[in-house]
Parts: C-alpha cells; structure tokens; sequence
C-alpha cells in the first residue's frame, strides 16, 4: 500500500510510503501540546516507557523511530511572550529532557 489514513492525539494524518531509501529523521516530528504536568508525563510515558528513547527539549523518540514533542503549553506562552521572560524559559528549557511545568512557570516568572 502507498498510502496510509490514521489519527494521531485526534488529528487526521496521511502517510506515504517513499520506499527504503527515506528514513526517519528528525526533519519530521508530530507535536503534541499538553495542559499540565500529569498530561505530559503520560504522553511521555506512552512513548518513552514502550521502548522509545528520550532526547532533549521535551524530544522523544518512539519504538519505531518517529519524533515526538511533548510541549507543554505554558512552554509555548512562555516563549510567545518574548523578552526577558521567554529567555528565561528557554534557558529552563535547555536543561531539561522532559519539560518540568513547574520549572518553567518558576523561569516565567523569575
């Protein structure tokens, strides 16, 4: 089969098979923003825990090599905020393997 329909945290995706010579990178990634620390721990979990690995920044990797951001929203707003605040948060972020909500809240506020 070329084509694939399936529903990723339940949005519509399509996959195409490019055949064997593509292989999964980190140029293609699904992200997923979560509301709180307990919905980032299970996604995280889910993935990391079923034999995927952990990278840096809220990345992970799953089983079968696919890319995931698990990025919680206060993360987002921290860094549309911009100035002192999102340079705080991202330098909370630079640490982190998992994203901590509360450090970032804590790196928000200063």
């Amino acid at each position: 089969m070329l084509t694939v329909d399936f529903t990723v945290a339940g949005i519509p995706c399509l996959g195409l098979n490019g055949g064997p010579a593509f292989k999964h990178n980190e140029a293609f990634s699904f992200q997923i923003a979560t509301d709180d620390q307990q919905e980032t721990d299970r996604y995280w979990n889910a993935i990391v825990g079923n034999g995927g690995q952990e990278s840096a920044c809220g990345w992970c990797r799953d089983k079968w090599g696919i890319s995931w951001q698990i990025t919680p929203r206060v993360l987002t707003e921290a860094m549309a905020a911009g100035g002192e605040e999102a340079k705080r948060a991202f330098t909370a972020m630079m640490e982190m393997r998992k994203i901590d909500v509360a450090a970032i809240e804590a790196a928000r506020r200063g």
